[in-house]
């Protein structure tokens, strides 16, 4: 077991405060997004080596001896290199419209920009790597977020009340929602959400009007019932996004609130936003982001439209699965990770920790003790482990004489 410091990403969508008051050290001064912990190659975590007192990247560690860290299934199933990547995310302001590549498309993609010389820190970059990026995220606070297409009527019944919503202060809607409404009347669900996603992503000066139209409509008429959160949402996207097409994209979309304790999966394919809130990131390790509004970064709009899943779906929400041994785990239908919650009382028995290859560990409150045939090591608030899949079993414990709960999350893969 490697107690591990992990590197804090400060893009400027992050919270100030969320990751420290949630972690118990100082606040940075600046914006605090996304705390990585894991092995990915731009910003491994640094393992502590209890042998020697040295400190070495994560990867690093990894690489010296992959069956030791990973164990066999693991390599043989996602090669030398640890297959997820977990992450504390505390947005502030919302994320950029995006969505993630399959397996094959990373690959095909990754590869095509190498051929072509595409420099590994370009801006118009699409794949920084070969990998896929299936995530989930579990609410720690209230967390807001758009995530994937909601069935085509039910987006024209919104649509109707925006329309009528510019009548009463317009003689008519702009002519983009009215070719919205028809674009979704379409008896191919799939085909009709592609044309209406196609129709804002290129629409350019015409959808940017259509958009200050909505806005201005909607605060002109003051009740946003009963579509509250969604045009609420769309009000306040277009003031730090103003005419952006994304702002009418999700408009599309399915606008979800968690609860905390709740959580989502996100395959590939699936467009989504987060909006504001703290929670655990957990995906594949991978950097690969395909951007379609809500940026001022890079859009590749014909990648993206390869990309995209056009199909409207329910909200994945992913239930927890307790286990005969008193294991709370969130496993989605990918092999590369599953999430255990781990919550203490002072005097709670071990709980064994869920161990498939490697695991990661992070203390979000109180104090923990680890415990295997090979060695421990105890975690206070704010700190987290590596675990090598031949450290395997391991219990985790409340620290004796502690008074109050712990909480901890670790993350294995889904082998």
């Amino acid at each position: 077991m490697y107690e591990i410091e992990n590197v804090l990403r400060d893009y400027a969508w992050g919270s100030t405060t969320a990751i420290a008051s949630l972690l118990g050290r100082p606040e940075s001064g600046g914006p605090e997004a996304e705390l990585w912990i894991g092995a990915h190659t731009d910003s491994p975590s640094v393992a502590h080596v209890p042998e020697d007192g040295t400190a070495t990247p994560l990867d690093a560690l990894i690489a010296s001896d992959p069956e030791h860290f990973l164990g066999t299934e693991s390599v043989a199933r996602f090669g030398p290199r640890l297959p997820f990547l977990a992450k504390i995310l505390a947005a502030a302001q919302p994320l950029s419209l995006q969505v993630h590549p399959s397996l094959e498309q990373a690959r095909a993609g990754f590869a095509r920009e190498n051929a072509e010389g595409v420099a590994a820190d370009a801006p118009h970059r699409n794949y920084r790597d070969d990998n896929h990026k299936p995530e989930m995220i579990f609410a720690l606070t209230p967390f807001e977020a758009l995530c994937g297409f909601r069935p085509p009527a039910e987006t024209r019944e919104l649509l109707l009340h925006v329309a009528s919503a510019c009548e009463s202060v317009e003689a008519q809607p702009p002519a983009v929602i009215t070719a919205l409404l028809g674009d979704l009347d379409d008896g191919d669900e799939g085909a009709g959400l592609r044309k209406a996603f196609e129709r804002l992503i290129t629409g350019g000066e015409a959808v940017a009007e259509a958009t200050t139209q909505v806005v201005a409509a909607l605060l002109s008429r003051g009740s946003l019932a009963p579509y509250e959160a969604e045009l609420g949402t769309a009000i306040s996207l277009n003031e730090k996004y103003p005419g952006d097409p994304g702002v009418l994209i999700s408009l599309l979309l399915n606008r979800i609130s968690l609860q905390p304790g709740e959580s989502v999966y996100l395959p590939a394919g699936n467009v989504h936003a987060y909006l504001h809130g703290l929670g655990v990131e957990v995906m594949a390790s991978s950097d690969n982001v395909l951007r379609g509004g809500l940026t001022p970064k890079f859009v590749d709009v014909p990648e993206l439209l390869r990309t995209i899943d056009f199909h409207p779906v329910a909200v994945p929400m992913l239930n927890a699965e307790k286990t005969v041994l008193d294991q709370e785990l969130y496993r989605p239908p990918f092999e590369e990770f599953q999430l255990q919650r781990i919550e203490l009382g002072p005097n709670d028995g071990p709980v064994p920790l869920a161990q498939s290859g490697a695991a990661v560990v992070i203390v979000v409150a109180g104090d923990v003790y680890l415990d295997s045939p090979k060695g421990d090591l105890q975690l206070s608030r704010g700190g987290s482990a590596f675990l090598a899949a031949a450290e395997a079993p391991v219990n985790v414990h409340p620290v004796a004489g502690s008074t109050e709960p712990a909480l901890a999350f670790a993350v294995t893969t889904g082998l």
